[in-house]
C-alpha cells in the first residue's frame, strides 16, 4: 500500500524569522540580554543585576539637570596635534572618528544649568571620546568651567568617565592639565564653595590622580573601576593576586578613598541635598 511507502517522519523546514536590530543588549556583568526600551526607562541600569552602562556626556546632564536648563561652555573648541602624532593611525584620524561615532568634538561637556532648581556648573568626561581622556581642551575646559563656577559663586559637578587619564598624543601638554585644573579648584575651595565629584566606569590615570580624586565629597557609582593603573598591570608589576574587588567602587568606599555609592536613579537627588548641606 501507499501508505508503506511513505517516510517514517516527515520534517518541515521553517524559514527562519529575522529579529530586527537595535532592539536588545546583551549586559556586560551578567550576559542578560535586555529589551532596550526598558533598559532606557530603567536610566541605563540593568533590572537583573543593577550594572550601570555607560552614559554619553549629554546623556548624563539630561539625567542631572533641570530639562532645558543647561547652557553649553566653549562648544566649539576643538582639539589640536602639537606633536604631530603618528603611529598605525594618526592623532588626527583618531579624533575624526571618535568625532564622527559620538557626535562629540572633544571628551568633556561643560556648561551651566539647573539641578533641581539650584544653578550649578557641570562638566563630564565622556569615556566612547578617546577613552575619555584629558588632552588640552579637556583639560582647558573644565578649567574654564572651574574658574566661572568660582567667578559666579556656584557649585560645582564633575562627572568623570575616562580609562585613558592623560592624552598620550599630547605628550607634556596633556600632563600640564593635571595641574592646571587641581590649581582651579584649589581658588574655588579658597572661596568656600562646593565641589563634587562623581567618579563613573571607569574613571582612571591622570583624571583620577587630579579633579576627580580632589572632591569636597567624592560619589561613586556601583562597581564602577576607580584608581590609577588597571589591575591587570598591578598583578603583573607586583606578581601577586589582588583581593578581590580591588579598585571596585565597593573596594574603595571600605578602604576610604571615597565617601559614598549612589544609585543612578538616586544621584540626582543626593547631589541635590549635598549642595544644601556644603553651601
Amino acid at each position: 500500500m501507499a501508505l508503506f511507502g511513505k517516510p517514517k517522519y516527515t520534517i518541515v523546514r521553517l524559514k527562519k524569522k529575522e529579529m530586527p536590530e537595535g532592539l536588545w543588549t546583551k549586559c556586560d556583568e551578567c550576559s542578560e540580554t535586555l529589551y532596550n526600551k526598558t533598559l532606557q526607562e530603567n536610566l541605563m541600569v540593568c533590572p537583573k543585576c543593577n550594572y550601570h552602562f555607560t552614559l554619553g556626556a549629554y546623556e548624563r546632564i539630561g539625567l542631572l539637570l533641570d530639562k532645558d536648563t543647561f547652557q553649553e561652555y566653549d562648544k566649539d573648541m576643538l582639539p589640536a596635534d602639537p606633536l604631530d602624532f603618528k603611529g598605525p593611525k594618526t592623532y588626527k584620524d583618531k579624533i575624526a572618528k571618535d568625532q564622527a561615532l559620538t557626535g562629540l568634538k572633544e571628551a568633556a561637556v561643560t556648561g551651566e544649568g539647573l539641578l533641581l532648581d539650584k544653578k550649578v556648573v557641570i562638566a563630564v568626561t565622556d569615556s566612547r571620546f578617546i577613552m575619555g581622556s584629558m588632552g588640552s581642551v579637556v583639560g582647558e575646559k573644565i578649567t574654564r568651567a572651574i574658574e566661572a563656577a568660582t567667578k559666579n559663586k556656584l557649585g560645582l559637578i564633575i562627572v568623570s568617565g575616562s580609562g585613558g587619564g592623560a592624552r598620550m598624543y599630547e605628550g607634556m601638554f596633556s600632563l600640564m592639565q593635571m595641574s592646571k585644573t587641581c590649581a582651579a579648584l584649589s581658588y574655588h575651595h579658597k572661596e568656600n564653595l562646593p565641589f563634587i565629584s562623581v567618579l563613573t566606569n571607569p574613571t582612571m590615570a591622570g583624571v583620577m590622580a587630579s579633579f576627580a580624586g580632589i572632591g569636597d565629597i567624592i560619589i561613586a557609582e556601583p562597581r564602577a573601576l576607580i584608581g590609577f593603573t588597571g589591575p591587570r598591570v598591578i598583578e603583573q608589576t607586583i606578581r601577586q593576586k589582588l583581593p578581590a574587588g580591588f579598585q571596585r567602587s565597593e573596594f574603595l568606599l571600605e578602604h576610604g578613598l571615597i565617601d559614598m555609592i549612589v544609585h543612578r536613579k538616586n544621584l540626582k537627588a543626593t547631589l541635590s541635598q549635598l549642595l544644601d548641606y556644603l553651601k
